[in-house]
């Protein structure tokens, strides 16, 4: 709720970038003025998915109409081998190609289309080598791209051995493409003395300049990043950035001429890493009604060729394993698979949905066995307040509101209600049917390696009255520099129209960490509003004196400076005065989350500051003859804290949710045998339309402040709303189950394309309870087991997010 003391914080103020975005007039890296002479890149791409390079001859391309210049690993005059994480990526395939779509070569031409006409030209070679692909190939032969971890507590074959109820099952999940609006493009112009300016459609600017920097072999101080904007990033531009950052610039240093490098859709698609699809095996053991009393986890992530951040996106799997469920006795192992595939990468949730679905799927699963609502099964294993409040890596939960948060979004939606009337409907309707499931989530917030929890911010008061602020985060639509902008107006008691944010620039605020990990604005925000005080503090100081009241009779609000009784000022005004009276009227900020620490050796500490609670309920529909699903309703509770800008938050809880329902639905990722990615455009590939999203969708704030002192008691909204989603798959599985007799259980992987939910419909058709389930324990000892017997030696986890 709105706290009507605040002038500018608590108001949905509209995105600071929306007129120029509804008027075209928004600049993007692409819409940047070209410099006379700019030059166009293209990247020559493998057509392997793993093969040794046995010849590659780029005469014909060096010789094609336009060309300037072609750069191979060769020609790098730096660190060949790059990544975010490990340096295990080389700039351009080493002998041996490791996923089809690979960069071979680059090229520099006096166009884009020339360029892209050029590295066609290239004659390759290939002997090809054994491929993996699959999660099922790299688990059996045991490739990974970083060693296994496991986190356990307590006797669990014991627990397993005596459980009243005990199960094994298995749950398949997907990738997803990031499908960002605007693709991965660099601009390199070189300037004197080798600098190097790069303009970067980059959600990490720091780690663009160090990585141009090694490749060039000079210092960062040399290489400047900048990023206005982004069209969309959602973790595709956290690390993936770099291959056009570097290569432009390495063109840019060959040729000495500005080079851009923009990647086309299909190219983008081949050449990037997506989420992480994943294969999680578990055995359980629950109480005769429902609660867990032990469980085991094996999560099979397909990493790709490089490990770039799947150690901390596996990592995030295993910290969000719990959700909002307490586990008393778990054994919970991670495998970092190596395939040769393109190297997932971030993505929105980053491992979190991944484990989320997981522990959602097992719910539902002990529900359908019992015969029990799956909210009544959720609601016995939620977290408690004074007991059963540690999470698995030995944080206490102490901002537990998941039980309020639930029972309230329980009445708005009339759960028990609709779920009456969707099992009446479903025994009338022999064709279609309607399911219905509510999901809760609790999400933690920060970085999970803490040298990433920080932040700095750089503030300019002019004479005039106008505020610059520049801060380490990126905009990438989601309306970080509004909220930003918000909180600097706030603290100076200004119109926000009096603030402005500029670009993300590495010269102005250095050594900045991804905007990601839904911290831009927790980080950047208060960097940002530290910077204010520190201004603010010397501009009270100086009226105090000048005017002779106490620090405390200085206001500042509603763009004027109350001094007591003695003065009232227009704040352009008071400025002015103080910038005569050699007052600074600029400083630096910088914030560092509190709290927060990790022990890599035990793997327990406290990762996050804070969690953000929220649950969604949807209501689906299928027809069983063509398998086809529609999502009719959703209505989200959402725990934003004192939201910053409601309806910011708004956008963005919607946005988020609605992607995660392309994640489970439609969107899927599939390669053919010889490793080739076919879903490569959007021909191909279906992300969520605005016919996909559900005629009723409502939206709720939680009544809930902030327990820790974030920027006015907010929480963040980036990552959290998008496992809310799982919802509509698990509604999807409710009303296949529909199909079913008593206690049958519907194996729906996802995305729950049409084709899955006619073979879950056709696995279900005629079954017996005891039929599914022997079936089931069949498969489960014929395929991987679950890590009940024997050791994996764990590597630390690799925390990077």
């Amino acid at each position: 709720m709105h706290d009507r003391s605040h002038q500018t914080v608590g108001r949905s103020i509209a995105h600071e970038s929306a007129p120029l975005h509804v008027s075209g007039t928004a600049l993007y890296t692409d819409d940047i003025p070209e410099t006379h002479g700019t030059l166009h890149a293209a990247f020559g791409l493998s057509e392997r998915a793993h093969a040794r390079i046995s010849l590659m001859n780029l005469d014909a391309v060096r010789k094609a109409p336009g060309v300037v210049a072609v750069i191979t690993l060769a020609d790098v005059p730096g660190q060949k081998y790059l990544g975010p994480f490990l340096n295990d990526e080389p700039v351009f395939a080493d002998g041996v190609t490791e996923y089809l779509g690979q960069p071979l070569f680059a090229v520099a031409a006096i166009s884009r289309d020339l360029a892209r006409r050029a590295v066609k030209l290239a004659s390759v070679d290939y002997d090809d080598l054994d491929r993996t692909l699959t999660v099922q190939e790299a688990a059996a032969r045991e490739h990974y791209v970083l060693p296994p971890v496991r986190i356990r507590r307590g006797d669990i074959h014991a627990v397993l051995a005596q459980a009243p109820q005990r199960h094994q099952g298995e749950v398949r999940c997907g990738g997803q493409e990031q499908f960002y609006l605007e693709g991965q493009i660099a601009y390199a112009v070189p300037g004197e003395n080798h600098e190097m300016h790069v303009h970067c459609s980059t959600q990490h600017p720091s780690e663009m300049q160090f990585m141009v920097a090694h490749v060039l072999q000079q210092p960062a101080h040399t290489v400047n990043v900048e990023c206005r904007r982004m069209g969309g990033g959602f973790g595709g531009k956290e690390s993936q950035s770099w291959p056009c950052a570097t290569v432009a610039a390495l063109l840019a240093r060959r040729t000495g001429k500005p080079v851009k490098l923009r990647l086309d859709r299909d190219d983008d698609f081949l050449m990037t890493g997506k989420r992480h699809d994943f294969r999680s095996l578990y055995d359980v053991a629950y109480t005769d009604d429902g609660q867990i009393l032990g469980i085991v986890f094996e999560h099979q992530l397909r990493c790709g060729y490089s490990a770039d951040l799947s150690g901390p996106v596996a990592d995030r799997q295993i910290f969000h394993t719990d959700n909002t469920y307490y586990l008393d006795t778990f054994d919970i192992l991670s495998l970092r698979l190596k395939t040769n595939t393109q190297s997932n990468t971030a993505f929105r949730g980053f491992g979190g949905p991944q484990g989320i679905l997981a522990i959602e799927y097992v719910i539902d699963d002990i529900a359908i066995r019992l015969g029990k609502d799956p909210l009544d099964v959720r609601k016995l294993n939620f977290y408690g307040r004074a007991e059963r409040n540690v999470t698995p890596y030995a944080m206490t939960v102490e901002d537990n509101v998941i039980h309020e948060l639930v029972d309230q979004l329980e009445a708005s939606s009339d759960y028990r209600l609709r779920r009456a009337g969707i099992e009446q409907f479903n025994r009338g309707s022999r064709i279609v049917k309607k399911g219905l499931a509510l999901v809760p989530v609790k999400f933690g917030i920060s970085f999970t390696a803490t040298h990433l929890n920080q932040a700095g911010a750089l503030l300019h008061i002019y004479t005039d009255g106008s505020v610059l602020i520049n801060h380490g985060g990126t905009e990438m639509g989601q309306g970080l520099n509004t909220k930003v902008a918000q909180v600097v107006a706030e603290e100076l008691g200004l119109d926000i129209a009096r603030v402005r944010v500029s670009a993300a620039d590495t010269s102005k605020v250095s050594n900045t960490s991804a905007t990601a990990a839904s911290s831009g604005t927790d980080l950047n925000g208060k960097a940002a509003q530290d910077a204010a005080q520190k201004v603010k503090n010397a501009l009270v100081a100086y009226a105090a004196d000048h005017y002779g009241v106490a620090p405390s009779e200085v206001n500042f609000r509603s763009d004027r400076v109350f001094c007591g009784d003695k003065a009232m000022l227009d704040f352009a005004e008071f400025v002015q005065q103080a910038y005569n009276a050699r007052v600074p009227l600029w400083s630096s900020g910088f914030y560092r989350t509190p709290k927060i620490h990790y022990d890599f050796k035990t793997l327990t500490g406290r990762p996050f500051y804070y969690f953000v609670y929220c649950a969604a309920c949807s209501e689906v529909m299928i027809d069983t003859l063509t398998g086809e699903s529609r999502l009719l309703r959703a209505d989200i509770l959402y725990d934003a804290g004192r939201s910053l800008n409601p309806a910011v938050d708004r956008g963005q809880i919607e946005g988020g949710f609605i992607q995660g329902a392309g994640w489970l639905t439609t969107e899927e990722l599939w390669w053919d045998d010889a490793g080739r990615l076919m879903t490569h455009a959007p021909s191909t590939y279906k992300i969520p339309s605005i016919s996909d999203c559900p005629p009723i969708l409502n939206v709720q704030f939680f009544d809930n402040g902030n327990a820790e002192d974030n920027l006015h008691r907010s929480k963040a909204v980036g990552e959290p709303p998008l496992p809310a989603a799982i919802s509509v798959l698990l509604a999807i599985r409710d009303a296949i189950r529909a199909t079913a007799g008593p206690g049958v259980i519907p194996t729906l992987n996802a995305p729950a394309t049409p084709e899955r939910i006619l073979e879950a419909l056709a696995s279900v058709s005629g079954s017996s309870a005891a039929d599914a389930r022997s079936a089931e324990e069949s498969a489960t000892q014929a395929g991987a087991s679950v890590h009940e017997t024997g050791e994996v030696v764990a590597g630390p986890v690799s925390s990077y997010e």
